[in-house]
């Protein structure tokens, strides 16, 4: 089973332990990005994973490169060139003081890419997924543009297509978002969704739900997700539902309705060590879940497990084995030592 994912990788800075910005005077340099993110996840369960992107041709790129074949992730469709590639700074959050992110990307290699420099047909060979967020079209009308051509070339093959809405206020508006994700959503077989895209993206509100507060309403959120499924034709939607107490201590559980009836996992009480990339660990666990036909309740809660374990691993990468995965689902969350 192969799976493409297209979107930016970025060179990933941030502060030692939980220092400050203005603290450190050193920074631990990684890789990451949601498709990115994804592609390593399904290559560390086994699968045959393929992430599309366009990379500057120096060294910096080239490291980018080195460390998505690490896990052993197809990078043939990688086109060279540009003059940067993405930077982002994490200072991780602590208690009451929220987590915060600062984006260096204008003018990255992707955002600047062209349709010319991707060959669809080429990459989707043999292909049975194809996964993008809306972090990617958030790039610019270009990078939009190219997602539409990639999401037509895919469903030309009767590849089955996955997008995770993931709004970024800090890329484009809400008025934008909407605008040019409805556009990509005829396309989409699986949309995966958190607590707040619905809303920030298509005015699609949960009812009686304070995310401030961390009060999460079921019944609100079956709404949403058959509002979604309604407008869009999708298949599935899931809806991650993170209830926050602080920025150490969440509940963790989500939601995956089928267009008939709505699933819901058990909800994990997570210590966070590093949440970045934890809707990018669910989404790979669904893909997983549904390319080795899980049933829908299974799937809810591999997906969950899946990102539950995230939120204990430094960095972007969910650097866990399918066996630790299918564990923490069976039931088995003592966290006991393995000897």
């Amino acid at each position: 089973m192969k799976v493409v994912t297209f979107g930016e990788i970025m060179l990933r800075l941030a502060p030692e332990g939980y220092l400050r910005f203005n603290q450190a005077d050193r920074f631990q340099a990684t890789y990451g990005g949601g498709e990115a993110n994804v592609a390593v996840s399904l290559a560390n369960y086994g699968l045959d994973a393929k992430f599309v992107t366009k990379l500057p041709k120096h060294e910096i790129g080239q490291a980018a490169v080195n460390d998505l074949r690490q896990f052993g992730i197809d990078t043939s469709a990688i086109t060279r060139g540009g003059d940067r590639i993405g930077i982002y700074f994490i200072e991780k959050g602590a208690s009451q003081r929220p987590s915060k992110v600062i984006y260096d990307r204008a003018h990255s290699a992707i955002s600047e890419a062209t349709c010319k420099d991707f060959n669809w047909d080429e990459i989707f060979k043999g292909v049975d997924w194809f996964h993008f967020t809306g972090i990617t079209p958030a790039l610019g009308d270009n990078v939009t543009q190219i997602c539409i051509e990639a999401c037509k070339a895919a469903k030309a093959k009767n590849i089955t297509i996955s997008c995770d809405l993931n709004y970024r206020k800090k890329l484009w508006s809400r008025e934008k978002a909407g605008q040019e994700m409805a556009k990509l959503m005829e396309y989409v077989d699986l949309c995966i969704a958190n607590e707040e895209d619905a809303a920030d993206v298509f005015g699609i509100h949960a009812e009686a739900t304070d995310i401030t507060s961390g009060k999460l309403n079921h019944e609100g959120y079956k709404d949403v997700a058959k509002k979604l499924a309604d407008r869009f034709n999708f298949k599935h939607v899931a809806i991650t539902l993170r209830g926050s107490i602080s920025a150490n201590d969440n509940n963790w559980a989500a939601m995956l309705y089928n267009g008939k009836e709505y699933f819901f996992s058990k909800s994990y009480a997570v210590r966070i060590v590093d949440r970045v990339g934890g809707g990018d660990s669910f989404g790979a666990g669904l893909i997983y879940s549904f390319l080795n036909k899980y049933e829908d309740q299974q799937a809810i809660e591999f997906a969950v497990a899946a990102s539950c374990l995230k939120h204990t691993v430094e960095g972007d990468y969910n650097r866990v084995t399918l066996e630790e995965v299918q564990a923490l689902a069976g039931g088995d969350g003592s966290g006991r030592v393995q000897r």
